[in-house]
């Protein structure tokens, strides 16, 4: 692999890592290396394992996202993380930086449906077949420049979640050319970061508490003032 892997967090269970943005979660047609694959790379040669490492995937991010990456090195491990997600117990913050001036702090809470063949989502009716609720807390930060700096907290787990929120706003993310931005970032990436993760260990009473700061690259101007 060309790519080295910023860790974040590692013991005999867990690894937690930072995923830059472009990287594909797992092997796809593009051949570009993946998060999984990295992962296993890293196991091997840290611990200069053999055969195969097992890391579980126990949560995502989008290809165009970066930020804090959980991820199982054991099946006991990846039940317990992937447990922690479903029922809401794992926090999570982001921060984006949003096309216009959004001001103040709210809740955004609507139903969401995704359209499989073509991944993407779509806010829809209460009660439409096959969506699901979601709920995001945001707070605008920093604004210059027609553009706001937004800390989000997601209060559920769905696809896309938090770039359709903000574009049900009027103000899509800076970048996401699917959901109603102006124009592409250079990377092709949104900007659009997990900051911050606070899971249980799966095997400890300690919690694992990690965070990486936004990428400086375009798009993020706005994060060197926050």
């Amino acid at each position: 692999m060309s790519r080295s892997l910023e860790v974040l967090h590692a013991c005999n269970h867990v690894l937690c890592v930072a995923k830059p943005a472009c990287v594909p979660m797992v092997p796809d047609d593009s051949g570009d290396p993946s998060m999984l694959e990295l992962a296993k790379a890293w196991i091997k040669a840290d611990r200069a394992k053999p055969g195969d490492a097992y890391v579980g995937v126990v949560h995502r991010l989008a290809r165009p996202v970066s930020g804090v990456l959980c991820l199982a090195r054991t099946s006991k491990a990846a039940a317990r993380l992937t447990a922690a997600f479903h029922d809401r117990v794992a926090e999570k913050r982001y921060v984006a930086v949003v096309e216009g001036t959004l001001r103040g702090d709210g809740e955004v809470d609507h139903w969401l449906l995704k359209k499989g063949s073509k991944n993407v989502v779509r806010v829809v009716h209460e009660g439409a077949d096959r969506a699901r609720r979601a709920q995001t807390r945001y707070r605008a930060t920093v604004h210059a420049g027609g553009r706001t700096l937004v800390e989000l907290e997601p209060r559920t787990g769905r696809p896309h979640q938090l770039r359709v929120a903000m574009a049900s706003l009027g103000h899509p993310i800076v970048g996401d050319l699917k959901y109603g931005s102006a124009g592409p970032l250079p990377d092709r990436s949104v900007a659009l970061h997990a900051r911050r993760l606070v899971v249980p260990h799966p095997t400890r009473d300690t919690p694992i508490d990690v965070s990486v700061p936004p990428p400086g690259t375009a798009g993020w101007e706005l994060a060197r003032f926050d």
